[in-house]
């Protein structure tokens, strides 16, 4: 797999079937290595080790609705009440983040209410604190880490 921006982690890898598995640390299994799940482990690395998030207040691919349409968000990290803290959308390394990725994690983000988004292809990142009540958002140039 590609090399990402990010550190280097030692994932549990193994082949199934003439494909390739990643073990998610957060859903217990191995899933089929995608690009995308890729990036996703990457992240799911970055904020348990780097971040010092616990995994149990983290959650992947869960659904959500949306006008009743059936969404899928990649990873929140909630804080310990349980709210959610950060929205994080990944893409494949060979996809961009556009405006419409942004579009799509700020619909995810009005039932959450998040106040950081990071939106991720493991190659750029575009962190932003938002400002509900202000209606305003900041970009970062980190994820503030965990102090809880």
């Amino acid at each position: 797999m590609q090399k990402l921006n990010f550190p280097e982690y030692g994932f549990k890898l193994k082949k199934q079937n003439a494909k390739w598995l990643i073990f998610d640390p957060v859903r217990k299994k191995y899933y089929v290595l995608t690009p995308e799940e890729w990036v996703r482990q990457h992240v799911l690395q970055y904020l348990t080790v780097e971040k010092k998030y616990p995994l149990y207040l983290i959650a992947v691919e869960k659904e959500l609705q949306i006008n009743q349409t059936k969404r899928r968000f990649d990873i929140v990290v909630y804080n310990r009440q349980m709210k959610p803290e950060i929205l994080v959308e990944c893409k494949a390394p060979q996809i961009a983040i556009t405006q419409k990725t942004f579009d799509q994690a700020n619909q995810y983000n009005w039932l959450l209410k998040a106040p950081y988004l990071f939106l991720t292809n493991g190659l750029r990142h575009f962190i932003c604190r938002i400002d509900f009540e202000a209606k305003q958002f900041e970009f970062l140039k980190d994820l503030p880490e965990n102090t809880r």
